[in-house]
């Protein structure tokens, strides 16, 4: 069965919390982004065009049709204008986002990744970063590392403060990996699927990748939860991951367990479910998106 287009879904509707607090906090700096837009925005848009037109290869109905089908079906069901998709050539398992000023955002996802995943999987890493564009990340992104380095630039306390504001920013984005993981749940409807992208992220190789068992891998992250809910094992927890820029796997397939199983979920699909049908009725064809 295709999975269910959510027509007109709006981001704060499978945000997390945690990067719903965040970004509203990023959101009171007067300006700024306005700023990041204004002055960078047209010249990275350029720039990385054009370094990726030159150095990866952009994804189309004539160019990996199969990929470009994959985003355009995570599009449709994220209610999404499709962005540019590129596959770079690179050792390490990766994908990223751009999106300064939302004219031109684009995807790169490095072929050792694609080399790891199923179809089903490679759709969910591309969802993970329409979450992203859905979110409206990428500038707030820039910003902060842009805050970051002028601050570096000058005194000892320009270094605390810089440091300070890594320490914030580096937390900002453990948050918004939540949300973009909720995204490729979104657009695979199967949690199993998210989970198994992340069991691969954390120990898989193109020879481990089709032996590894999603189930033992969810015990093990309950396991995690189960260690880290003490004082003592949240204490560890937070010192372990402070100055990641993303969540350990384990605690990703932890919450997007957690989310899979929640009424806000259900009901996400449910209303959209029930939208679908009707429009089947009155016009037809809805659910085959």
């Amino acid at each position: 069965m295709s999975n269910i287009p959510l027509i007109g879904l709006k981001a704060d509707q499978f945000r997390h919390p945690l990067d719903l607090e965040a970004t509203s906090t990023l959101k009171q700096l007067p300006g700024l982004d306005l700023m990041v837009r204004q002055l960078l925005g047209q010249l990275g848009e350029q720039f990385f065009m054009l370094e990726n037109l030159a150095s990866s290869v952009q994804v189309g109905e004539n160019q990996l049709p199969h990929l470009h089908q994959l985003l355009l079906d995570a599009c449709k069901t994220l209610d999404l204008e499709p962005p540019q998709l590129y596959v770079r050539q690179h050792p390490m398992p990766n994908a990223y986002t751009f999106a300064m000023r939302g004219k031109q955002p684009f995807v790169v996802m490095h072929t050792s990744l694609i080399d790891l995943l199923t179809d089903e999987e490679v759709k969910a890493v591309i969802a993970h970063e329409l979450g992203h564009l859905k979110c409206e990340h990428g500038v707030y992104l820039t910003l902060a590392n842009l805050i970051v380095l002028a601050a570096g630039q000058f005194s000892p306390v320009g270094t605390v403060l810089a440091q300070g504001l890594q320490a914030q920013m580096l937390e900002w984005l453990r948050c918004a990996e939540f949300t973009c993981d909720r995204a490729a749940l979104l657009a695979t409807q199967d949690p199993k699927v998210v989970a198994s992208l992340l069991m691969k992220l954390a120990g898989g190789s193109p020879s481990l990748a089709p032996k590894l068992n999603v189930d033992a891998f969810l015990a093990q992250a309950r396991a995690y939860d189960d260690l880290s809910s003490t004082q003592l094992g949240e204490m560890l927890k937070q010192a372990q991951t402070a100055q990641l820029s993303h969540p350990v796997p384990v605690l990703r397939a932890r919450e997007i367990d957690r989310w899979a199983s929640s009424k806000d979920y259900e009901s996400l699909l449910a209303i959209n479910r029930s939208v679908c049908y009707d429009g089947e009725t009155q016009k037809g064809g809805w659910r085959n998106w």
